[in-house]
């Protein structure tokens, strides 16, 4: 197990990775004015599954198949932009629409968007492959390495399931629904801006 003046470390870095406004939140804020508190909390607990996709494979070494295979890489990060112009697309022309009301349904599109746009950004893994290297050596138990990437994943889906709870109290949900035509053009402009910079 890692040193706890160590674990406290990483859980501080993890925090401020995961609290870092970007397009997960943009997410997550869009699918809890959407479809309420239940399904934002489902986009927060797939984007820390997507989340837990990288730091798993990163502690397991995908820096090695990274740097063997760049096209890898490449293909991630367009895949990766690509999803981020589509969901940028639907937030602009829900803008024109009426504010939808809560929909009992949207859990599933709310999990397929949270996982994805965690599993799709290349800047994750690279992110965890900068922080990891600082905790991770070749000698480390194995328990030791589960209690890392568990520390990214678990940070992860507290943050966002805390946003969209909190998003979705009353008075904070009602004006966002008055105001969601601002809200859903906000998030395509955050989503696309996140997609050019990618490849900066």
């Amino acid at each position: 197990m890692l040193a706890v003046n160590d674990w406290l470390l990483l859980i501080g870095v993890c925090a401020l990775g995961a609290m870092t406004p970007g397009a997960s939140l943009a997410v997550v804020t869009r699918h809890t004015l959407r479809g309420s508190a239940r399904a934002g909390v489902s986009a927060g607990l797939a984007h820390a599954a997507g989340i837990g996709v990288y730091a798993a494979a990163t502690v397991a070494g995908l820096a090695v198949v990274l740097r063997g295979f760049p096209q890898l890489e490449i293909a991630i990060r367009l895949a990766g932009s690509l999803f981020l112009l589509w969901l940028a697309l639907g937030s602009w022309r829900a803008a024109a629409r009426p504010a939808p009301e809560p929909d009992a349904q949207a859990g599933a599109n709310a999990v397929r968007d949270g996982f994805l746009i965690a599993f799709l950004n290349p800047k994750v893994a690279l992110f965890f492959l900068a922080l990891f290297s600082q905790f991770v050596s070749a000698e480390m138990a194995m328990a030791a390495r589960v209690q890392v990437a568990a520390t990214a994943v678990v940070i992860d889906a507290a943050w966002y399931s805390l946003v969209a709870l909190l998003l979705a109290r009353g008075p904070m949900l009602a004006a966002l629904r008055r105001h969601h035509d601002k809200v859903e053009r906000a998030t395509a402009v955050v989503l696309v801006l996140v997609a050019a910079a990618v490849w900066l």
